[in-house]
């Protein structure tokens, strides 16, 4: 495998990633690096996810990536900066964090590869354009920017 099929490949499994989060977030491409053998792909998500529902979001993340046989190799339950990180069968580097004011960002870093010329992402993302660098968080969602919490089972007394 080349730069450019690790590239495609890192798109795959962020694309994959982000179909199995419902109801649907908006994100865009972020940068894209190289090193001496391996790529890195980032997105930004514009959708805020509220505190109260980043347990929700990261909980989906990794309950997708386990199905998709990737070891979950950390998990940070920060209440400020959580994150998980997995590896793919084919050992590719994934991360997911959420950041200040309930930005997430996703990352995946290929392994060693064959040098090669790298494209950007042939998809489009789902998110509005943005020149520059990235804002906070400005897409509302009434589920994942909620404040109040999931409805769910009530402990019992």
């Amino acid at each position: 495998m080349d730069m450019q099929g690790a590239a495609e490949r890192a798109d795959g499994m962020f694309y994959a990633t982000v179909g199995a989060i419902k109801p649907e977030i908006e994100w865009v491409h972020d940068a894209t690096t190289t090193g001496s053998c391996d790529v890195t792909r980032y997105w930004t998500v514009m959708t805020t996810v509220s505190e109260q529902r980043r347990g929700n979001f990261l909980g989906v993340v990794e309950r997708f990536w386990k199905a998709s046989d990737y070891r979950i190799k950390m998990v940070n339950p920060s209440k400020d900066l959580p994150a998980i990180t997995a590896v793919s069968p084919d050992g590719f580097g994934i991360l997911v964090t959420i950041g200040y004011k309930g930005q997430a960002f996703f990352e995946v870093t290929s392994p060693c590869v064959d040098k090669s010329e790298v494209a950007e992402p042939a998809k489009a993302a789902n998110g509005r354009m943005y020149e520059g660098e990235k804002p906070l968080p400005n897409v509302h969602s009434d589920f994942w920017s909620a404040e109040s919490p999931v409805p769910g089972p009530t402990p019992s007394s």
